[in-house]
């Protein structure tokens, strides 16, 4: 069976979100600023999980620029800042959550039912926001060293966005997760015929020192693609060099956990790939699993497995 690799180290620090706390919308550490131009309403989210921080470091970033939108309106949330304020450094893994994953809530039997948690009540606050936005970017980064993703959904008009902001280089179409739905294929997000569109990028390692500027680059990207920044923001913060052209991977399957009693059979890491199909690479109570094609793309492996929620995905490249 294979052994987690001890933690990463954390190479980043931890933006003190104070300031942010009152919000200008009626919901803590949640803002809006409005342009006089038309144009839609964009927004952009960080900590959706609350020890991924590289989205806090970029918006607290854009933030500090005295940020304001060209057209439209931008939105800039701080979703699970309960989460954040209990990460501790001696169990860095531990405040992805509070009580359960905010990233696995977003279903109507879901937000409108009766079950409590910290994560819901902050959903149902934030719910008339998201609402209202026509597009939305939300910040995420990966447990495991790994390069930056486009997690594109499996609608076209999601291939599109990634495409449009251009970073990262690999981007992911899949469908989520059985555990619950994710915040970007939400309601409308999800839906082929409506124009309102989301992406979510996972914008590295956790803590790696080369997350932020992954995180605010596709901040900038985003907010150039639909018109919303400032040409000065552009001009001093883009990056010039030039992209490589992106890769296309389609999930074919996620692998959802059986039992309490699942390890990954030898070393894995995210976008590895296993070039012959039967290959065992997992083994879930007592049940081996095998890559079910040549070629076989691992995306984001977990660290800690844990029943009902996803192993890995899996996945082709597509070019």
């Amino acid at each position: 069976m294979s052994i987690p690799a001890p933690a990463p180290s954390i190479d980043v620090a931890f933006p003190d979100l104070g300031a942010y706390a009152a919000g200008n919308t009626g919901v803590p550490y949640a803002w809006t600023f409005s342009s006089t131009r038309p144009g839609p309403h964009v927004l952009l989210q960080g900590l959706t999980h609350g020890n991924e921080v590289c989205g806090a470091i970029a918006l607290d970033r854009l933030l500090r620029e005295d940020i304001h939108p060209a057209r439209g309106r931008l939105s800039i949330v701080f979703a699970n800042v309960d989460a954040y304020r209990r990460f501790d450094p001696a169990d860095p893994f531990a405040s992805r959550c509070a009580d359960e994953d905010f990233n696995r809530l977003w279903t109507p039997d879901v937000l409108d039912g009766p079950r409590e948690s910290n994560e819901l009540r902050r959903a149902r606050a934030l719910r008339p926001l998201y609402d209202s936005v026509d597009h939305l970017l939300d910040l995420h980064s990966m447990s495991e060293p790994c390069p930056p993703l486009a997690m594109a959904g499996q609608r076209r008009k999601g291939l599109a966005l990634a495409r449009a902001v251009g970073i990262p280089r690999h981007i992911v179409v899949d469908g989520g997760h059985a555990a619950g739905r994710r915040l970007r294929d939400y309601a409308f997000f999800d839906e082929e015929d409506d124009p309102r569109s989301a992406l979510l990028v996972e914008c590295g390692q956790h803590w790696e020192a080369a997350a932020p500027e992954v995180a605010f680059q596709s901040v900038l990207r985003f907010l150039r693609h639909f018109g919303i920044a400032e040409q000065t923001l552009l001009d001093a913060f883009l990056d010039p060099v030039p992209v490589p052209r992106q890769r296309l991977i389609e999930v074919s399957a996620a692998v959802t956990i059986a039992t309490d009693d699942f390890a990954f059979t030898l070393p894995v890491h995210g976008l590895q790939t296993i070039p012959i199909a039967g290959t065992p690479y997992a083994v879930d109570g007592g049940t081996l699993i095998r890559t079910p094609y040549d070629n076989c793309v691992l995306i984001m492996p977990t660290r800690k497995p844990k029943r009902g929620e996803t192993a890995v995905r899996l996945g082709r490249r597509v070019d």
